[in-house]
């Protein structure tokens, strides 16, 4: 039944990724907005804000959108389970995306969470319904379509919860007099709890190590705040070692 959508799909996914890296272009003019994705952040920090140097994972990601783009789009893929699996989520998510970044660059910050999570629930939708890390597929479909989903949602998991934090920090929350650091060390425990349950779950390396990425740039960011180094250093080491368990499971099973 999802077949007849598929060439439909295909080239309404090489528009929505098109369009998404043209407005990622334009947000560092003024065409969008009086200041960049970067300066809006350097406006708001919050202990939660990793290192500027991270956040060039945007790079990767938009790389490997291209590659499944390019994938789902050859002809010998019209018809293809994954197409019809993914639907339109992609284009929602990509048009999530977009929004974002126009309200962000305009300093709409909180307005803009909203579309962070319908970013985050478009690429929850694709990775479950791509059934990722539990499906058996081919290597050529796991790096192409699987890979890109993967590291993507790892990183809209990260940027969903700085958005969050942000967007407190903008309404002037005070955090129930209980703190940043101890805020921000509940945050970096729940992404810490969530990866865990992927590599449990999925035996997804990916999307873990987009996680690790981001908790080094924390650390790196707030080596003066040793309470929230320490958190980041043992989240990044109890992500490794379970990375480390499964593939030595792995290995064992076979």
């Amino acid at each position: 039944m999802e077949q007849p959508y598929s060439r439909n799909l295909q080239f309404l996914n090489v528009g929505a990724t098109i369009t998404t890296i043209l407005i990622n272009v334009l947000s560092n003019t003024p065409i969008l907005g009086q200041k960049n994705v970067d300066e809006v952040s350097d406006a708001h920090p919050t202990l939660f804000t990793p290192a500027g140097y991270v956040f060039s994972i945007w790079a990767v990601i938009y790389a490997l959108l291209l590659v499944f783009t390019v994938y789902q789009v050859l002809p010998k893929q019209r018809g293809s389970p994954f197409i019809g699996k993914i639907r339109y989520f992609y284009a929602l998510g990509s048009l999530a995306n977009m929004v974002w970044i126009i309200l962000w660059v305009n300093e709409y910050v909180v307005l803009s969470t909203v579309m962070m999570f319908i970013l985050f629930a478009s690429l929850v939708a694709i990775y479950l319904r791509l059934n990722i890390g539990k499906s058996q597929v081919g290597l050529r479909e796991k790096l192409c379509v699987q890979l890109p989903f993967s590291v993507y949602l790892g990183w809209i998991t990260v940027a969903a919860i700085g958005n969050v934090a942000i967007s407190l920090t903008v309404v002037n929350w005070g955090g129930w007099g209980l703190g940043d650091v101890f805020w921000t060390m509940l945050m970096i425990a729940v992404a810490t709890l969530v990866t865990l349950l992927v590599i449990y779950a999925r035996r997804d390396i990916g999307y873990s190590l987009v996680i690790i990425w981001a908790l080094l740039g924390i650390i790196a960011k707030q080596m003066g705040n040793m309470n929230i180094v320490l958190a980041a250093g043992i989240a990044s080491i109890m992500i490794l070692a379970a990375i480390a368990l499964m593939t030595v499971m792995r290995v064992r099973r076979y």
